[in-house]
């Protein structure tokens, strides 16, 4: 079955979409299935589900090498050819990082689509994209002060279409606020335009790529969401159903953050799995 923008904005309403929703999204192209024209309709869709007044936000990241100097993943010589090569980021025009989904470089590059300045850049478009993006913190990207805080504070949902939960990135927004000792502090560099000319900064941040903590098991974020869509399926904190052919979830995202710092800390000391 082919999808339009139309059925699937009528799932996203059934789902619990509503005028006015702050949400960021987090979408498989394939798991939603084949809609008439493309996966631009699909983010549409959503907009068009929390339209008036709504926002739509979705993680878009940052090009490879951008961010990998410092951390350890490349050899000195791959570094050396990074520092020597590597383009300015320019958040406005940057494409989205391949890893984040099909998804996020068709919503980025939406006319009237704002990014903010951070590698853990956040794309949105609505009626709160300029306040969501403003002066996202380079330094520690998932903490005060940023998007994923601003989504929190305002009650704002997650959308998730069929997507990895492991890949739920608001999930390193508990890690960076909750409170656990011996955190993974990670240092990394990137390329930004200062005076007219390339300059590599130091950042850093609690490790997103490997985990803020030693005691993180496998597939953690995975774990939390589940474990959170489980406790509270049926209720005001969790939706679920079917969008376009994607199992789909609409979560409170203050809710989920707070269950997740629990958890974190709990895992943190030990006293959790």
């Amino acid at each position: 079955m082919k999808f339009t923008r139309q059925s699937l904005c009528v799932d996203l309403n059934r789902l619990g979409l509503r005028a006015g929703d702050l949400v960021m999204v987090h979408a498989s192209v394939r798991a939603v299935g084949p809609v008439f024209g493309g996966p631009d309709e699909i983010h549409l869709a959503v907009e068009e589900a929390v339209s008036p007044g709504g926002t739509v936000m979705m993680v878009v990241g940052c090009p490879n090498g951008t961010d990998d100097v410092g951390r350890g993943i490349h050899t000195p010589e791959e570094e050396a050819r990074i520092l020597a090569h590597q383009p300015v980021f320019d958040p406005k025009t940057a494409r989205a990082n391949r890893d984040v989904g099909m998804l996020a470089e068709f919503f980025r590059s939406w006319p009237g689509t704002v990014c903010s300045d951070s590698s853990a850049r956040v794309a949105a478009r609505g009626a709160r994209a300029e306040w969501l993006t403003r002066e996202h913190p380079l330094s520690y990207p998932f903490g005060t002060g940023t998007p994923y805080e601003k989504l929190v504070e305002a009650r704002g949902k997650l959308l998730l279409l069929g997507s990895d939960h492991d890949e739920v990135t608001l999930m390193h927004h508990p890690e960076h606020v909750a409170d656990f000792a011996d955190k993974i502090v990670v240092r990394y560099r990137m390329p930004v335009l200062r005076e007219g000319l390339r300059e590599w900064v130091d950042v850093e941040e609690y490790d997103s790529s490997e985990g803020a903590h030693a005691n993180w098991p496998e597939r953690f974020f995975a774990r939390i969401v589940d474990d959170f869509i489980a406790r509270n399926a049926g209720t005001e904190l969790c939706a679920a159903r079917k969008v376009g052919d994607a199992d789909s979830f609409l979560l409170d995202a203050a809710a989920l953050v707070e269950f997740a710092i629990a958890v974190m800390e709990r895992t943190a000391r030990g006293t959790s799995p």
